[in-house]
């Protein structure tokens, strides 16, 4: 499956947000890509087999656009969720929280 998801920072906007991908692109470069040519700062990248949902649902099969799932003003934050005993460290955008790679405990 081609799932990703993205947080980035937009300089312009001075905003952030998180973005799915479910079949638009091949490969995680490829999203990230697309977003640097945008000018868009990467902040965080997921496969789906590597990140954990805290309070985001996955999107259906879309071979033709990118979906927003979260934005806010200023930078992401990075806090602790705990998760089956285990601590992670996640990424918050608004009042949606992911855990964007597995073997980053804290």
């Amino acid at each position: 499956m081609n799932y990703f998801r993205i947080t980035g920072y937009s300089e312009e906007l001075k905003s952030c947000f998180i973005l799915d991908s479910n079949g638009m692109f091949e490969k995680l470069w490829q999203f990230s890509a697309y977003l640097v040519q945008k000018d868009i700062k990467v902040i965080e990248v997921s496969k789906e087999e590597n990140m954990i949902d805290i309070n985001i649902e996955k999107v259906a099969q879309d071979n033709e656009h990118i979906i927003l799932r979260a934005t806010a003003d200023g930078m992401p934050e990075y806090i602790e969720q705990n998760v089956n005993g285990v601590t992670y460290k996640a990424i918050k955008v608004a009042d949606k929280i992911y855990i964007p790679d597995t073997t980053q405990t804290i």
